[in-house]
């Protein structure tokens, strides 16, 4: 909020809903985070998996699409702003913002949670579940981010291949909750849930990971048709009866050297009678002579 502070005291105020975004995915954080549910995550299978999906899905999607990138570098001094548009442009930043790299971490990371004994693992030790919480927001932050994020990224891939990742991430996802649907006696390993306990377990997983990841598909549609509507304007096709671009400089001067000439040939063809009227009155030379009035050839 300070940054936000900032920027309107600079006078370029920030995006209400673009605050409320942020504000929302924080108060999922601390929902996540807040003992109740800690306890029941604990507990229940279904209370953990209702952990993962506030921190790995729903509050990263809040944060990510408040544009913090942005807003840090319209507030920060150009030396960070430098700095900051270094650290994007390199090539570690470029590989781990991927799309494909990004839904490698977070669906790879579930399959590894529930598919081998970390998920057990981390029920007996605090410093290994924060761990894991902390991947969980990192890797969703970093999902989002790469496939619907508004902050500026250099070298983005176009919108078909991040759509294309979400479709496989999301698949990759329902796969995972079905797996854990049908060997609920077995999964997650050295857990010891019972089996109807971790069915609702992996129905939270199924049905509460679609609906994020229908929001996140909204957000990158809703991106692509903002990028085609500056787009059509920087490039005077806002449609039709928008308003046409800006004359340019070289336009208007054409303009009006254009009216300077119509104006000099009215001139012209004003005076072509009188001249005409003259030549008529001018007697004819003879050969070898030259006469001191020539008649001026009409324009056409």
């Amino acid at each position: 909020m300070g940054l936000v502070r900032r920027r309107g005291a600079l006078g370029r105020p920030w995006s209400g809903w673009r605050t409320a975004a942020w504000c929302a995915g924080a108060l999922l954080l601390a929902v996540a985070v807040s003992p109740p549910l800690v306890s029941t995550a604990h507990a229940d299978p279904a209370g953990h998996m209702v952990q993962h999906l506030l921190l790995g899905m729903y509050a990263p999607l809040g944060l990510v699409l408040a544009a913090p990138v942005t807003l840090l570098l319209g507030a920060a001094s150009p030396a960070w702003r430098r700095r900051t548009a270094r650290l994007l442009g390199s090539r570690p930043v470029h590989v781990l913002s991927h799309p494909v790299t990004a839904g490698l971490l977070t669906s790879g990371g579930l399959a590894v949670l529930y598919l081998t004994s970390l998920y057990a693992a981390s029920l007996h030790r605090p410093w290994l579940h924060a761990l894991v919480s902390v991947h969980f927001v990192a890797s969703g932050c970093l999902f989002a981010s790469a496939v619907a994020g508004p902050d500026p990224v250099p070298r983005r891939p176009s919108t078909a291949t991040r759509a294309v990742v979400l479709v496989l991430t999301a698949a990759a996802h329902a796969v995972l909750a079905k797996w854990l649907y049908a060997h609920a006696g077995t999964l997650p390993p050295g857990a010891g849930h019972t089996p109807a306990a971790t069915e609702r377990a992996a129905q939270w997983m199924y049905y509460g990971g679609d609906v994020a990841e229908v929001l996140l598909a909204c957000a990158l549609f809703a991106g692509w048709r903002r990028a085609r509507r500056h787009g059509a304007r920087r490039t005077g096709r806002a449609g039709p009866g928008g308003p046409g671009p800006a004359p340019s400089h070289s336009t208007r001067t054409d303009r009006s050297t254009g009216s300077r000439a119509a104006r000099t040939a009215g001139h012209s063809a004003a005076s072509t009678p009188t001249r005409a009227a003259t030549a008529s009155i001018t007697p004819t030379c003879p050969a070898g002579t030259t006469s001191s009035v020539m008649p001026s050839s009409s324009n056409t």
